[in-house]
């Protein structure tokens, strides 16, 4: 019987979350196939934007993937917002905002959210953010349990704080925790 095999990755900025590149005006995007001596049939379970960074699941067991990508399993994404966001904003995305998902209005199931404050260390960015004079920014934990296209950056928008910087820190009870950009840890399971 063959034996699948799992892993846990810290994806960099910049890089998608794909291991053939079958599209030619995306050949010069690093692929995450790069990081590491992954064995033939690995993917991810859901994905990261190039802009977003943080903690990606990859395995070569498609069970796996469908498991964790159902709504028993929380993810929760540690955003950087342009402003100081209120009360009515974080209000606004616990209850559920109307997005466009397939250019079709969608209203976003509840989720949980605070602010971050201390806001979080995390290992500077090889592309600055942007200069400190265009003003105050804020973060946020966001924890949901869908995961459509580009999902919580549209909701930030939606409630007119848009995210500067996302990462995912955490899907289920596996932690991004300590492992740094590109950083690949390969798992007996997921514990799913």
């Amino acid at each position: 019987m063959n034996q699948h095999r799992h892993f846990i990755i810290h994806k960099p900025l910049k890089y998608l979350s794909q291991f053939v590149n079958n599209q030619t005006k995306r050949k010069n995007k690093p692929l995450l196939g790069t990081l590491h001596d992954f064995p033939e049939g690995t993917m991810a379970i859901g994905r990261l934007d190039a802009n977003s960074e943080g903690l990606l699941l990859l395995t070569t067991d498609g069970k796996v993937s469908e498991q964790v990508r159902s709504r028993k399993v929380e993810k929760e994404y540690y955003i950087q917002v342009d402003g100081i966001v209120t009360n009515e904003a974080i209000s606004q995305l616990e209850n559920g905002v109307e997005i466009s998902v397939n250019k079709k209005k969608y209203t976003t199931l509840p989720s949980k959210v605070k602010r971050l404050d201390p806001a979080p260390t995390f290992e500077s960015r090889t592309k600055k953010i942007r200069g400190e004079h265009h003003g105050p920014t804020s973060w946020l934990s966001i924890i949901i349990t869908e995961g459509k296209f580009r999902q919580v950056r549209k909701m930030s928008a939606k409630v007119d704080f848009p995210t500067l910087r996302l990462i995912r820190v955490r899907i289920g009870h596996i932690q991004l925790d300590s492992l740094k950009a590109g950083e690949v840890q390969e798992v007996d399971d997921f514990g799913f």
